[in-house]
């Protein structure tokens, strides 16, 4: 049986879908049979981000209304063995996505995979409820700024209380995922830091994702960023997949680099 991971926050533009295709890709990588499922319907962006767009031809809601198969419609990353991504429709409303049509594809990917990652809509409307209610796991995205941490403590509390882990007396195990933070603007006091957000949320840490350009050129490029080994961003996301599965890997990308003698001279 799949473990069902949610990748969710409580506010829009925080790296959710970055996040997602990211873990997705680490989990296939790390010898995982995973897939990826697009819960934001009318407003895919995942499979830009994975580089698939022109390869959709059925979606999560065709495979929910009977119009297509799991087969038919789950796209083979061309990139990474292991790895399978279901799109959202661009032409369907969210009320499409219902608690028994969302169960019975999860159940039928189960049968097959080890991990399902959601990617859940910014919110708490009927897509972002769908992504989180299956959710064995929950990786909480957040930006280290105090509205960002706001809302996804509201997520948490949905998480406690309207999941099917909840409603069975059992907890979904959460993961803090901190992404966008610049050290350097945290010592200037112009951002949050790892503690202050840790302490607000009472989650444990999955990691830390630095502030890059390299995740909107991957983006942008139709790569999830983890596969740019060269790139903080990516090596901070391949060490979060690390610790998903099990691994001791010390946070790396907390502390502003100090610049080398040659660096403070000449301004590099």
């Amino acid at each position: 049986m799949a473990k069902i991971i949610v990748v969710t926050s409580g506010k829009g533009g925080v790296g959710k879908t970055t996040t997602s295709a990211a873990i997705s890709t680490g989990l296939a990588l790390n010898g995982y049979k995973t897939v990826v499922i697009d819960f934001d319907v009318g407003l895919r962006n995942l499979d830009l981000i994975m580089g698939c767009e022109r390869r959709v031809v059925y979606d999560f809601v065709n495979v929910i209304n009977g119009e297509s198969n799991i087969k038919q419609t789950l796209i083979k990353d061309k990139r990474t063995d292991n790895l399978y991504v279901l799109p959202a429709s661009q032409t369907r409303d969210k009320e499409a996505l219902t608690k028994e049509g969302v169960g019975r594809v999860l159940e039928e990917l189960s049968a097959e995979f080890d991990y399902i990652i959601c990617d859940s809509p910014a919110g708490i409307e009927q897509g972002a409820q769908m992504a989180l209610y299956f959710a064995d796991e929950a990786i909480i995205v957040t930006n280290p700024e105090v509205s960002s941490v706001r809302d996804s403590d509201r997520i948490i509390g949905i998480l406690q209380s309207k999941s099917r882990k909840a409603e069975n007396g059992e907890q979904v195990k959460e993961h803090l995922l901190l992404t966008r933070y610049n050290p350097k603007r945290v010592a200037d006091g112009e951002m949050l830091s790892v503690t202050d957000v840790e302490e607000i949320l009472a989650v444990d840490l999955l990691g830390v994702i630095p502030e890059s350009q390299d995740v909107l050129k991957a983006s942008n490029q139709g790569t999830p960023v983890i596969l740019e080994t060269s790139s903080d961003a990516g090596q901070a996301y391949s060490d979060a997949v690390q610790r998903l599965v099990g691994k001791d890997i010390p946070h790396r990308f907390l502390e502003a680099q100090k610049k080398g003698f040659l660096a403070r001279v000449f301004g590099g």
